[in-house]
């Protein structure tokens, strides 16, 4: 689907929480079907996905993680995919400079980095080396709960 101005729009109120597509309508003077029928193709284009996220700072005994990754391989979008398959990931990038991906990983008191590591990563073939990066205090993080 093409991005245009008005999907936009809609995706920015969508941002600011729950919300009805007749009071985004209004606010965009639009019809609310328009704004119904554009979130449709969004979802149904893997474009937009809307889901509930909080703030892992204030789950009890959660934290976030980021991880560099470097690879043996430069096979860097099927690795990422890879990765992103492995609990506690919530989202796997390919980057350029010192790591090829960066992982965002959330634990718990029963899924910490000891498990992440032993029981998931150690799972994967051509992994170089990996650093981690425990989020001791986060600004706008939001997450999908997925543990």
């Amino acid at each position: 689907m093409e991005m245009d101005k008005t999907s936009i729009a809609i995706i920015k109120h969508l941002r600011e929480g729950r919300k009805s597509f007749k009071q985004i309508a209004d606010q965009l003077s639009l019809a609310e079907n328009t704004v119904r029928t554009r979130v449709k193709k969004l979802t149904d284009d893997g474009v937009l996905a809307i889901s509930g996220c909080v703030d892992p700072e204030t789950l009890p005994g959660h934290t976030a993680a980021v991880v560099g990754v470097k690879l043996k391989t430069m096979d860097l979008v099927n690795k990422g995919e890879e990765f992103s398959k492995l609990k506690g990931v919530i989202s796997v990038n390919v980057v350029t400079g010192r790591y090829d991906l960066i992982l965002m990983v959330l634990l718990n008191e029963s899924f910490g980095l000891l498990e992440f590591y032993t029981d998931e990563v150690a799972r994967l073939t051509e992994v170089l080396s990996v650093e981690t990066f425990v989020v001791y205090k986060s600004y706008n993080l939001k997450v999908p709960y997925i543990l």
